[in-house]
């Protein structure tokens, strides 16, 4: 017994160690919020988002993202996954608009507050939804934003507030 109890104690010792010595940036800490089968998902931070809707309520999206860290926690790859509703069930001649959905990446190196990477997502079809992945590399803040658009338009509108998916605060 006494063997048991010095073998436990040295392995949380050195766990301990090992965890201070790593730098604060490495040691991903997963938050209250996130699932429970990061571990076993094969991802370092891993959760479900959402739903986020249009400022009017007639377009939404929710999904999962997963973030994987590379052996040296130096680099990562971030996936989004998602589903995109269009819930506006006017005709277009009503004034009836499709969903549509911008995520964006924020990177490591960029030290100007720019959001690098994006990628938007467009689904006409009330009553139904289109799946979408975004995916980025080296990224340390990912958010997403719903809004509505016309059939043939460029210019989102109705758009909710920026939702803050991912930051590497948050792990």
């Amino acid at each position: 017994m006494k063997r048991l109890t010095m073998g436990l104690l040295a392995a949380t010792a050195t766990a301990a160690t090992f965890a201070l010595a790593m730098p604060a940036s490495a040691q991903a800490a997963t938050p209250a919020t996130a699932s429970a089968t990061a571990s076993s998902s094969g991802y370092d931070y891993d959760d479900y988002w959402g739903p986020v809707y249009s400022h009017n309520y007639k377009a939404k999206a929710k999904g999962w993202i997963g973030v994987e860290w590379d052996h040296h926690q130096e680099s990562n790859e971030v996936h989004v996954r998602g589903k995109l509703y269009d819930l506006d069930h006017r005709t277009y001649g009503q004034g009836g608009k499709c969903a549509y959905v911008k995520i964006q990446a924020h990177r490591f190196d960029d030290h100007h507050g720019y959001w690098a990477e994006s990628e938007y997502y467009k689904y006409c079809g009330a009553g139904g939804y289109k799946k979408f992945h975004f995916s980025s590399h080296d990224v340390d803040g990912v958010r997403a934003k719903v809004c509505q658009i016309g059939l043939y338009s460029k210019y989102p509108t109705r758009c909710g507030d920026w939702e803050y998916l991912y930051t590497a605060e948050s792990e």
